[in-house]
């Protein structure tokens, strides 16, 4: 065979989370004009698709770029059991003082993730916060 230089595994994963979109430096009608009705104050929630994208050389032993089986464990230990059935405003620290925009929730994904895998593994996040809209990071 010949040699394959990189390759992408996708990981697909869902979750549930309430948010708020709010910037506290801002006044109630800017906020209100800025985010419309993902401002209300009683929050509002997301179906969360999320894709996360590793690429790097097979491994000659294994066959594999990642297991899959730990590469899912990694994302329910550090995304799905943190953030799902969650408010996200409100219950993680994450975005205690952090707008949890699509980029930003992303972004902190991104971050959480990247940590658990090998230093020569690149690391994606494409998040669907509706099945018309998403966010990748990076870019």
């Amino acid at each position: 065979m010949n040699k394959i230089d990189k390759i992408a595994v996708v990981r697909r994963e869902h979750f549930n989370a309430a948010h708020r979109l709010h910037n506290k430096n801002w006044s109630i009608e800017k906020n209100k004009a800025v985010f419309g009705k993902c401002n209300n104050p009683n929050y509002h929630g997301h179906n969360y698709d999320l894709e996360v994208k590793v690429i790097g050389n097979i491994d000659p032993e294994t066959g594999y770029v990642i297991d899959m089986k730990i590469l899912s464990d990694i994302i329910k230990d550090k995304v799905l059991d943190r953030f799902d059935h969650k408010n996200l405003n409100l219950d993680t620290e994450e975005f205690r003082d952090l707008n949890p925009t699509a980029e930003h929730i992303a972004a902190v994904i991104y971050n959480l993730l990247k940590t658990e895998l090998d230093i020569n593994l690149e690391l994606k996040i494409k998040l669907y916060e509706t099945p018309r809209n998403y966010v990748e990071y990076p870019y």
